[in-house]
């Protein structure tokens, strides 16, 4: 017989469907890559469904995006609403505002659909933190994934300046007031303040041009950024392999879970309908942004009461909680001419560049003071790392309270106390509420770690006292199983690592500031229970519950 008559039998499809889909697989080998990322394995844990919420949240920003996209005019020409709004017909706005407000009243779901995008951007930007700080508590930012942290970093800033440039456009008086925030820290730059301002809003403040420059941003180059970012990170996590929480079975060189089709490729379908579905309710139910209560901007009047999105609060807080005056040192200078206006140029930022270069630099920063160079695939549960956790609580604290103080003086109105003794207080509490919450946080997780020695040792406690034939009374507890005991035992434990000599024999001073800071890492630590221990305890325990067993039966007898 021969080769030809041996070899397979092309296929051929039966259907239309069939050989159209086989012409372009020919064409692309399409199936080959199905088959590759079909086959990829994936953990299943419910943290980690933050970073799927903010990607489906994105994914509706875009397609409310574009049907907003139809009927809004990025124009601030002058003109006199006409539409159904009656408390406003015939006042004079921009273009910019006249449009929103048809979007709202005038346009067949148009409301339905400007709340749909504001929430789906709050949604984005939140649970993008969250899925951060999911990332940050667990120790995923760790080899080989710092890349992928610093791409996390990126999209975080990225979604804040969409969420700023979109809740600009409207040009009513609410956005009009953070434009004119912004404005106030640009011009306290020094020297080159006012020139970014000028050509930034296309004159003195407000300018004609500042609307369309932002719709530009908004539409195109900030979300064009935001999907090459997510595509990156898509990429990465391919790469790299997903991590996965300790358990049996599991370790640096393995991924637990389920194949990405057809389990996970149902289960991201589903979960999508179901945050599009939690959008469009609170859309229909809640009320956002009614720019129509706030009128056209006019930089005439002071406005009172008035917060950004919550995202941004925290900048607004810093700028309220710093003072003008401390002790007759004022923070307004006049330097060759120039004003040179730190009240507002400090708090402005210094702390939201202390936060995200923090951000940035901190898996570097682990990596050199622990000296671990190794992969790590499997996650830490938060209490087995007490001081990275804690740092990451006294970080989350310190935003917290700048993010508060963007609210100042609603806090005081609506409890009736001092707005000045609010303000006297958050300002104490920027300084020492991340001491106070780094030392409570790492003092709970060593707590708890404690604890799961305690329950890895000697079992869950079950309430049950007997009395031992020798008079002694004990409590009965019930062994745990073999994986709940791999979970509170299977962590590693760093000690202090001391300064080591370089190839010349001198300890520099780097290495002895890296031993200092490993020192305060790691002198804090509760080590696992190791093997030996885990058997001595056991048997102890066994020969205690037969003790209580036969006193059980000498007592029925």
């Amino acid at each position: 017989m021969s080769a030809s008559s041996t070899a397979e039998a092309p296929f051929v499809p039966k259907t239309k469907v069939g050989s159209f889909t086989n012409f372009v697989d020919e064409r692309v080998g399409g199936s080959g890559i199905l088959r590759e990322f079909g086959r990829k394995v994936f953990p299943d844990h419910w943290s980690f469904m933050f970073g799927e919420v903010a990607l489906y949240s994105f994914v509706i920003l875009l397609m409310s995006g574009t049907f907003l996209t139809f009927f809004f005019d990025p124009s601030m020409a002058e003109t006199h609403y006409q539409g159904s709004y009656t408390p406003l017909y015939n006042v004079e706005m921009s273009v910019a505002y006249n449009s929103s407000l048809n979007i709202s009243f005038d346009v067949r779901g148009g409301l339905f659909m400007r709340q749909v995008h504001h929430w789906a951007a709050l949604l984005f930007v939140a649970s993008l933190g969250v899925h951060m700080l999911r990332v940050f508590f667990t120790g995923a930012f760790r080899k080989p994934r710092e890349m992928n942290w610093v791409v996390g970093g990126v999209l975080l800033i990225l979604a804040m300046a969409a969420g700023f440039t979109g809740y600009s456009l409207p040009d009513d008086l609410l956005s009009g007031n953070g434009l004119r925030i912004i404005d106030g820290v640009i011009k306290s730059i020094p020297v080159i303040g006012t020139y970014i301002s000028f050509f930034l809003f296309g004159g003195e403040f407000p300018g004609t041009a500042i609307i369309g420059r932002l719709y530009v941003l908004h539409i195109l180059l900030v979300p064009a950024l935001i999907l090459l970012m997510i595509v990156i990170h898509l990429f990465m996590v391919v790469v790299h392999k997903h991590t996965q929480y300790p358990g049996p079975g599991r370790n640096d060189g393995n991924v637990v879970g389920y194949p990405l089709g057809p389990v996970y490729a149902a289960k991201a379908g589903g979960f999508f309908f179901i945050v599009f579905g939690v959008l469009a309710l609170m859309a229909a139910a809640f009320t956002i942004n009614p720019i129509w209560n706030y009128g056209p901007y006019d930089p005439s009047p002071v406005s009172a009461g008035t917060q950004p999105d919550w995202y941004i609060g925290f900048v607004d807080g810093a700028l309220r909680l710093m003072p003008g005056v401390v002790n007759n040192f004022h923070f307004e200078w006049i330097v060759f001419g120039h004003t040179l206006t730190l009240n507002v140029l400090l708090p402005a930022l210094v702390p939201a560049g202390i936060i995200f270069t923090v951000l940035f630099m901190y898996p570097w920063i682990e990596r050199w003071v622990t000296k671990d160079n190794r992969e790590h695939h499997v996650l830490d549960r938060p209490r087995n790392a007490p001081t990275r956790t804690a740092i990451g609580v006294a970080g989350f604290t310190w935003y917290c309270v700048m993010w508060a103080a963007a609210g100042s003086d609603l806090i005081a109105t609506h409890f009736h106390v001092s707005l000045n003794d609010v303000t006297y207080w958050l300002r104490t509490l920027f300084f020492i509420g991340p001491i106070i919450a780094f030392i409570v946080t790492k003092r709970i997780a060593l707590a708890l770690q404690r604890k799961d020695r305690e329950i890895a040792l000697h079992g869950r406690e079950t309430g049950r006292i007997v009395r031992l034939p020798h008079g002694e009374f004990i409590e009965v507890h019930a062994p745990l199983d073999e994986y709940k005991r791999y979970k509170l035992v299977g962590f590693e434990s760093p000690a202090p690592l001391p300064a080591q000599p370089n190839e010349h024999g001198v300890v520099t001073r780097k290495e002895k500031r890296r031993a200092a800071l490993s020192r305060w890492f790691f002198e804090d630590r509760v080590a696992p229970a190791t093997p030996a221990e885990l058997e001595a305890a056991h048997s102890h325990g066994h020969h205690e519950a037969i003790a209580a067993g036969d006193e059980q039966k000498s007592l029925s007898h």
